[in-house]
């Protein structure tokens, strides 16, 4: 469908050379919607590479042996990526956290990436 010349308007278009998402400042860019998202937290006591045969054998009673020594740091994760590093407390009967290091929020943005 073709339209009229006289209905047709010319549009300008901003020019495409301005900084891009990844080189606006940090400070430039609004996080308020990020604030309410939902993600997944998690502590990791270590981590052990066993064959199958051996995960099968499982059983009450048996030990496995993890790669972190008694009193190491846990590691705080969200979503699977490093934010912390804490020990575990008891409150009010529940397993808690205390963070003894906290990756800093530019470090946290840069693993992000």
């Amino acid at each position: 469908m073709k339209l009229p010349e006289d209905t047709v308007q010319r549009s300008e278009l901003a020019p495409l050379n301005g900084p891009s998402a990844t080189e606006t400042p940090a400070a430039d860019l609004n996080l308020d919607v990020l604030l309410d998202v939902n993600t997944t937290m998690s502590m990791e006591v270590g981590r052990v590479r066993i064959p199958i045969r051996s995960l099968l054998g499982i059983v009450p009673g048996s030990v496995l042996a993890f790669d972190r020594k008694a009193g190491e740091p846990f590691s705080v994760l969200i979503n699977g990526k490093l934010i912390a590093q804490g020990e575990v407390v008891i409150v009010n009967e529940k397993i808690g956290v205390r963070f003894t290091d906290v990756i800093s929020s530019a470090e946290r943005a840069k693993a992000m990436q």
